[in-house]
């Protein structure tokens, strides 16, 4: 790359905030100390009224826009929405995009070093929840000198944290965006997650998540999780019109090496995961989307669960998304009517799937516009120049 878009935040450079202060978990267990990796890109107002919390997916970081060097291929997962002029407008607002707790990018996590021992944490890593992450975003944004931010916005697992966010700080959340989400798993999702978490377990690499220790490494589990779950982040027709029956070479070899299009895209995106992602990792991510339903503690009544919510919400839903349809977001926006609360329902259609939240679709980006637009007027935020 010779030149930078006009439209990106630009080069970047990741930041890492240490805390001292123990952090108590759900599990029942306690963080002694933890590092947070972050990125902001932006400025935050003399007010500290135009910070953006970014949150991100299972697979995602803090690498949310721009780019760290000339030579990275790939801008931020999200760069076609943060940036100058874009819906998440960096000449208005501040955005901070933080690696959850438990990563592998990072913030302190399975790989990082477990004081007690001097090794890696590996799977004696405490387990996550998303009210864990929260807590410790919240923790940053005291660092940061952010008692409140403008609105906090994310997709899928991110969306997630930010339906919590309004439940656990109601008082620091101005607006929220939840996008591709659903406010707790389906048996189904669960069990594809656990068809994850098996594959990699029973990788003979895998040494009870002890790899590490073997000089090991569960290639094989990791790629075959990643396998299954990009099938479901994808939909039949995305799947369909990219791929469809196409053969690599002009007639079947009748054996079980790669023969269809598709069969070498899921390998290659599963090879290249594998080298890139933690095991341990992966499966405390699942595991704490599973665990996630705040209405559980109201005997399923997630109206009775949104209670605490204080701001208005964009909910975002993608016709084609079948890992979290549209109708559990619906759930959701009902939720949240039945509550009393301000919400903005939209389902866009789209033929992408899951990863539709992840696109510059035009709906979704006028809708996702209109709405930051919103937030900077009610943040008494001034229109870029």
């Amino acid at each position: 790359m010779t030149e930078l878009p006009r439209d990106s935040v630009g080069l970047v450079t990741p930041e890492t905030a240490h805390f001292d202060d123990p952090l108590d978990l759900a599990c029942g267990r306690t963080l002694p100390a933890y590092d947070l990796v972050y990125e902001t890109y932006g400025t935050l107002n003399a007010e500290g009224t135009n910070a953006v919390l970014i949150c991100h997916a299972l697979s995602g970081h803090h690498h949310a826009a721009g780019f760290h060097s000339m030579d990275e291929r790939k801008p931020g997962w999200w760069d076609a929405h943060i940036g100058p002029g874009k819906s998440i407008d960096t000449e208005r607002f501040f955005v901070v995009s933080v690696n959850n707790l438990g990563g592998c990018h990072g913030s302190t996590g399975p790989i990082s070093e477990n004081p007690e021992t001097g090794t890696a944490w590996g799977p004696d890593f405490p387990m996550m929840t998303v009210i864990d992450w929260v807590h410790s975003q919240a923790r940053l944004a005291d660092r940061l000198g952010i008692e409140r931010f403008a609105a906090v916005v994310g997709g899928s697992l991110g969306g997630m944290q930010v339906l919590q966010w309004a439940l656990s700080y109601p008082e620091r959340i101005a607006h929220a965006a939840v996008i591709a989400a659903t406010p707790k798993l389906s048996a189904q999702n669960i069990a594809f997650n656990e068809v994850a978490r098996q594959a990699i377990r029973s990788d003979p690499e895998f040494h009870d998540g002890h790899y590490a220790e073997h000089g090991a490494l569960p290639r094989r589990g990791l790629k075959l999780a990643r396998m299954v779950g990009h099938i479901t982040y994808l939909s039949e027709d995305a799947m369909g019109s990219k791929f469809g029956r196409d053969l690599r070479s002009e007639d079947f070899n009748f054996g079980y090496d790669v023969e269809f299009q598709v069969e070498s895209y899921l390998r290659y995106q599963g090879d290249t995961f594998s080298t890139s992602f933690d095991a341990n990792s992966y499966l405390l991510m699942t595991k704490a989307l599973d665990y996630f339903d705040p209405a559980a503690a109201h005997g399923g009544d997630l109206a009775a669960a949104v209670a605490p919510a204080d701001c208005p919400f964009l909910v975002v839903s993608f016709s084609s998304d079948w890992r979290f349809p549209p109708s559990r977001s619906k759930e959701l926006a009902n939720a949240l009517v039945r509550a009393g609360k301000a919400v903005s329902f939209a389902n866009i259609d789209s033929p992408h799937g899951h990863d539709a939240f992840l696109l510059p679709e035009p709906r979704y980006q006028a809708i996702f516009s209109a709405f930051m637009g919103r937030v900077a007027r009610d943040q008494g935020l001034e229109d870029r120049s």
